[in-house]
């Protein structure tokens, strides 16, 4: 076995490339190849894709999160592995050889793998309502190893206004902790960081550049440990982000068409799935609309595709295509038009909103947020406001963070369809040239493959 280490570079691309000296220098003295991506192009898809080789019809993880239909509620980013299907890379190397080992450091759905190494963000959600940092490790003793030695993992800086390099770096450091001390077959490390900004400034924003160099720095050290163990190193993505200015508010569609029914608590308005005919669950650029009656189907399809920034609606025949038709996607999925994603919002005065849609509530929300990454632009001293807050919070007395804004115009990148150019969409990069493919680009179902060609490399 040859140790194989994979840097997941969110949001990198050929284009982006030029700004990452140190993945570039990879990239010239391995290979490069363009990834085709699956669909949708959201994180859990894509990785569960790669490690498994399926597509999500086979796997299951059609998106970030779906409408669990036994219990008439929509949740997002779960984290237990046994919600993948098929063989994972780590079990198909384990029947291989039994002295592989693997580490799983924060990609998704990582509790619970069958890895020997693993890391992910677990806050502790106290009953007094308060969120504490905290992570998830396989071996617990782990946890307390890496807070010890790290400090604890800054969560705030992980997700919401706040995100930033910090999480990365920890991220990064935890990960050189684990090679040096345990030296996994193979590492499979999470570097975020990119999203943050091409989702708040897009793509083409002046100060992109940066950000694409800092966290290419946060990967030399990791590759230098990498090649001191003889190790082959990929560094790869799994979408790209692309310029957007349009947002689509689905729900608000589907409210106004009388198929979706809202649940009234203390005058704030809630989404009730079980209750409605027609629903979305958003997910960045696709969005998968749950249909309770099949004679529905043609007319919520058709008020679908004339809302503008719909670029297509997929019917059973479209998802087959597109290899997404399992159970858990919804009878009809949407995807938007390449300047266009899809908010959750179910509210039509901003006024009803619930309480959670001025916070980050990644598991509350009946869809993903990306205005959780921008403090409300109406709040007029944004740091004296989060600051009372958080005063509150140490004090021990009950606080809303409430500092998260509803103008969805404020996004200006988002991903989730494939895009139209390959520059602009993910990369695959390799120490060992010789394990890619003649020509073209690398799907994401031939990553597993990829990857045990990497460990394996003289198995004929």
């Amino acid at each position: 076995m040859t140790p194989t280490l994979v840097l997941d570079v969110v949001g990198l691309t050929p284009a982006l490339l030029p700004h990452a000296p140190h993945l570039s220098a990879l990239a010239r003295q391995g290979g490069m190849r363009p990834l085709a991506t699956a669909l949708p192009a959201v994180t859990t898809t894509v990785q569960s894709t790669m490690l498994t080789g399926l597509a999500p019809r086979e796997h299951g993880i059609v998106a970030n999160g779906w409408y669990f239909r036994d219990l008439s509620e929509i949740w997002l980013w779960r984290q237990s592995n046994r919600l993948v299907g098929g063989e994972k890379v780590w079990e198909a190397a384990r029947r291989r050889d039994p002295a592989f080992t693997c580490a799983k450091l924060f990609w998704w759905y990582n509790m619970y793998a069958a890895v020997d190494w693993a890391i992910t963000p677990r806050p502790m959600y106290l009953a007094d309502g308060r969120k504490l940092p905290d992570i998830h490790t396989h071996p617990a003793a782990l946890r307390d190893e890496l807070q010890q030695r790290l400090g604890e993992f800054p969560l705030f800086r992980f997700w919401g206004p706040g995100a930033d390099i910090v999480s990365s770096q920890w991220i990064a450091a935890s990960a050189l902790h684990v090679m040096r001390e345990q030296r996994p077959t193979l590492t499979l490390v999470y570097l975020p960081h990119l999203d943050y900004d091409l989702q708040r400034l897009g793509p083409h924003h002046e100060g992109i550049a940066a950000q694409v160099a800092a966290v290419d720095a946060l990967c030399a050290p990791l590759i230098e440990e990498a090649r001191r163990q003889g190790a082959h190193v990929i560094a790869l993505s799994e979408y790209g982000i692309t310029e957007v200015s349009r947002p689509v508010h689905i729900n608000r569609a589907l409210r106004r068409a009388g198929w979706l029914k809202v649940r009234s608590e203390r005058g704030l308005e809630q989404l009730d799935a079980g209750a409605s005919d027609a629903f979305a669950v958003a997910d960045h650029q696709i969005a998968h609309v749950y249909v309770a009656r099949p004679e529905l189907l043609p007319e919520v399809a058709a008020c679908l595709a004339a809302l503008p920034g719909v670029e297509a609606v997929l019917d059973e025949a479209g998802k087959r295509a597109a290899g997404i038709d399992h159970p858990r996607a919804g009878e009809l999925v949407a995807l938007a038009a390449a300047d266009s994603w899809f908010t959750y919002y179910h509210f039509l005065d901003d006024a009803k909103a619930p309480d959670f849609a001025r916070c980050v509530e990644i598991h509350r929300k009946p869809g993903y947020d990306p205005a959780e990454l921008f403090i409300d632009r109406q709040i007029r001293l944004p740091k004296v406001a989060v600051a009372t807050r958080l005063a509150r919070k140490l004090l021990g007395m009950r606080y809303l963070m409430d500092v998260i804004g509803l103008d969805a115009t404020v996004v200006r990148g988002s991903h989730g369809r494939p895009t139209d150019r390959p520059e602009d969409g993910p990369l695959f990069i390799t120490s060992a040239p010789e394990l890619l493919p003649a020509d073209g680009p690398v799907p994401a179902a031939a990553v597993k493959q990829l990857l045990l060609d990497h460990l394996f490399p003289h198995a004929g």
